[in-house]
């Protein structure tokens, strides 16, 4: 058993000389002592309940098990890790990242990805899932998201509860109809507990190495953002959305013409979030500026403003965003020079309902190694942000409780 202590966040209360400055709680470790620890995660389960999922593995094995934490008190404290046996063999890896996802009535859907050890493409992956209708308490044995045989490349998923209460993923999958260069965007809906069903194409020559992004707006519009590879050379960020619970997407439209012309990938998506001033996007770029940038749409996904930069870093990436009582938090990492080296920060911007930043920093120090930071809203005025941090030559899964202005 861990010491009761570290499972505590003491929420740093705010000083009367700074009383609009948002302030990190101590960061908890969640992951086993001597494990290697990376894939953080955050979801709600279907009471609404913080939930964080990574990946650990052993000394000197490439493939490992996925865990979750719940948490009771709005994240100030986690339970006991819980294994998820069906997993074993998830490829840890922190753009092509494994997720949880609570459907009503039990059922907990676990998504994640495998080596494929294909021929064809040596650096090929598989999409899995495994479903509990317990709450996580027996899992079925995992399947594959595509049975199809030409289907020998899937990656960089996403999963999202629909309003019905069913749940929606995309993946990159190699299948397509095209000779240009990129991945297919697939989507597919689960059909009660009979798992995915009638997957569909969505969108062609998708950037293959970069983190894919839904999100479903309150009205039920299902939003997608990833990296476009644009007239054979261009990889920037774009978006579609489906108002008719995705039997129809719009065409993808730039969120910004980055015009960034790279022959390879970049390893960086995409994240959106939704408030009342309408859609908000953060990615990073090396076409026109680099580094973490942000803009935003107010008539959904038609129009996009200017980009403006997060952060003075030209290397800030893996940008993550959320909707805290109608303003906006986007977290990244960055890199910092400490001593004779370099290490890895997180940054943060907080921002006003219309974008306008409020407020801007870091939350971890400079003298320790953090990296691929998420970021979940458990309340009007908290906000969960976890990360990976570096400890000696093995990695931990930590999270922090913020007080927001």
């Amino acid at each position: 058993m861990k010491q009761a202590a570290v499972w505590v966040v003491t929420m740093i209360i705010f000083a009367a000389c700074q009383p609009h400055r948002l302030q990190p709680g101590k960061a908890l470790v969640v992951s086993h002592a001597g494990k290697d620890a990376s894939c953080p995660y955050l979801t709600k389960d279907a009471e609404g309940r913080p939930v964080l999922s990574w990946v650990e593995t052993v000394k000197g094995a490439d493939t490992g098990l996925m865990y979750y934490s719940v948490s009771n008190d709005n994240g100030y404290t986690f339970s006991e890790p819980v294994a998820i046996p069906a997993s074993s063999g998830v490829y840890p890896h922190d753009e092509n990242l494994p997720k949880l996802l609570y459907k009503p009535g039990g059922t907990v859907i676990a998504l994640f990805g495998i080596e494929a050890n294909d021929p064809r493409n040596k650096y090929a992956g598989k999409v899995m899932y495994t479903q509990s209708f317990d709450n996580g308490k027996t899992w079925q044995a995992a399947i594959p998201m595509v049975t199809d045989t030409a289907g020998y490349d899937q990656r960089y998923f996403d999963m999202a509860l629909l309003p019905g209460g069913e749940a929606a993923a995309i993946w990159l999958d190699n299948r397509k109809d095209t000779s240009a260069e990129g991945s297919t965007l697939y989507f597919a809906t689960t059909r009660g507990r009979s798992g995915f069903q009638n997957a569909v194409p969505v969108a062609t020559t998708i950037c293959q190495c970069c983190r894919t992004k839904m999100y479903v707006a309150e009205n039920g519009d299902i939003h997608l953002a990833y990296r476009d590879i644009i007239n054979d050379s261009i990889r920037d960020m774009v978006h579609q959305v489906s108002a008719d619970g995705g039997r129809t997407f719009s065409a993808p439209v730039r969120i910004s013409a980055d015009n960034w012309v790279v022959n390879g990938c970049p390893h960086t998506g995409p994240t959106l979030t939704a408030n009342s001033k309408g859609l908000h996007f953060a990615w990073f770029t090396m076409g026109g500026g680099q580094g973490a940038f942000y803009c935003r749409s107010a008539d959904n996904g038609n129009t996009y403003t200017q980009k403006e930069s997060l952060s003075r870093s030209p290397m800030a990436k893996h940008p993550q965003m959320a909707t805290i009582a109608d303003q906006i938090l986007v977290v990244w990492d960055e890199p910092v020079k400490w001593k004779n080296d370099f290490n890895s920060r997180i940054g943060f911007q907080y921002k006003a309902a219309d974008g306008k930043t409020k407020e801007a920093g870091v939350l971890t120090v400079d003298s320790a190694y953090a990296n691929f930071p998420v970021i979940s809203a458990v309340s009007a005025g908290k906000v969960l942000v976890a990360y990976k941090r570096r400890v000696g030559d093995k990695s931990e899964v930590v999270v922090n409780l913020l007080g927001m202005p």
